[in-house]
């Protein structure tokens, strides 16, 4: 196989141990070799920076940050991406599964029925050969909405819908179980919504998840299992929860709510994500449990940005000094390999001879990791 490029004087982590001087070599798109010690002639100087691969990301709704952002101000969907797409991969993330909203509310405004608009933008970005990173789409489900079943089956059968969320956001529960800490959120959002607005919601949202939700919940798993998409639960916070998760076969549980629902999942042999930002921040910014207290009890396996693109790369370089048991290529498992195996990419995700050449280098200063390259299929997108 001939020689496309040389990467030397890195400190690579391989799924299973750090290299501390080696060398990769890359050809058509994969990685053909891995060394150690001195590299073949003309190799490409990486200065002592980690090598590691690119960040798989599972779950980020951070797309809307960027086709709105400013309440009521929608930007062109294609230029959204695009900067979306940039932010991504210089944050490191060579694989995102964009999450998008798919239901519609009535009197809601930002980018709730928006899947569609976006899910197009993705594509003709795509098409135009104006992306960086592999972009697969999230559909997230809030299963109690009127619409959500039909706005599914516009989208389902994408051959980029790789992965299915299950969501239920119903006031006094799950995430928001303190409907105090939901109703600060909704006042922190744009302009904020009055105890009247908020007493209406509410009781919109209850008649909701009376009306809809178990038959929609039926019809969503029935759909994610006739295209043979990943299903993940969301915010499981009970028994009964982690029972349900177990009944409709999820892959993944993202974000579980207390100690308890962990357990059960892990037990059950459910993947579970956590928030990198939970990480970075110390805990949850709901409350809830925190994802080093998981990890420190063998609960966490895949971090995810979430919303903020940049903490995927910092909170897996940040786990080992929180949990010293996990080492820092189990923790660079959580945002490459873990996620990878979760939703059926095994071409990706470790360091590892015929893999793609989905890289990053990465220079750590002051405990600030700064990404200084990135491969995507051995091309150096940034």
């Amino acid at each position: 196989m001939k020689q496309e490029s040389v990467i030397a004087n890195a400190r690579i982590v391989l799924a299973d141990r750090v290299i501390e001087q080696g060398w990769l070599a890359l050809a058509d798109g994969r990685i053909a070799e891995i060394g150690e010690g001195r590299a073949p002639a003309g190799a490409e100087d990486a200065g002592g920076d980690l090598i590691m691969p690119g960040l798989i990301e599972l779950h980020t709704d951070h797309l809307e940050a960027h086709y709105v952002p400013r309440p009521k101000v929608f930007w062109n969907p294609v230029a959204a991406v695009i900067s979306y797409d940039g932010q991504l991969a210089t944050s490191g993330i060579t694989t995102v599964f964009d999450s998008l909203r798919v239901w519609r509310e009535d009197g809601a405004e930002e980018v709730d029925g928006r899947a569609g608009v976006l899910a197009a933008a993705i594509t003709n970005a795509r098409e135009a050969n104006l992306l960086r990173a592999d972009h697969f789409l999230h559909l997230r489900c809030e299963i109690p909405m009127p619409s959500v079943v039909e706005e599914a089956k516009e989208l389902i059968d994408r051959p980029d819908v790789k992965l299915m969320s299950l969501m239920d956001h119903t006031p006094g529960q799950r995430q928001f179980r303190d409907e105090v800490k939901l109703r600060d959120y909704y006042r922190g959002k744009g302009g904020g919504k009055t105890d009247a607005e908020l007493d209406e919601l509410f009781a919109k949202r209850f008649e909701y998840q009376r009306l809809y939700a178990a038959a929609n919940m039926r019809e969503i798993v029935a759909l994610a299992h006739q295209y043979n998409i990943p299903l993940a639960s969301h915010d499981d916070t009970t028994e009964e929860n982690v029972a349900d998760a177990v009944r409709d076969r999820v892959s993944v549980a993202e974000f579980p709510t207390t100690l308890e629902a962990a357990r059960g999942l892990h037990q059950a042999g459910i993947d579970i994500l956590m928030g990198a930002p939970n990480v970075v921040r110390g805990g949850s910014h709901s409350g809830n449990i925190a994802a080093v207290d998981l990890a420190r009890e063998g609960l966490l396996d895949i971090l995810s940005s979430d919303y903020i693109p940049s903490s995927l790369l910092m909170a897996a370089l940040q786990l080992p000094e929180h949990v010293p048991a996990i080492s820092l290529p189990a923790a660079v498992r959580t945002v490459t390999k873990a996620p990878a195996e979760a939703v059926g990419l095994t071409d990706r995700g470790e360091v590892a001879t015929g893999k793609r050449a989905d890289l990053i280098r990465v220079h750590v200063a002051g405990h600030v990791p700064v990404v200084r390259s990135v491969w995507r299929e051995g091309h150096r997108v940034a």
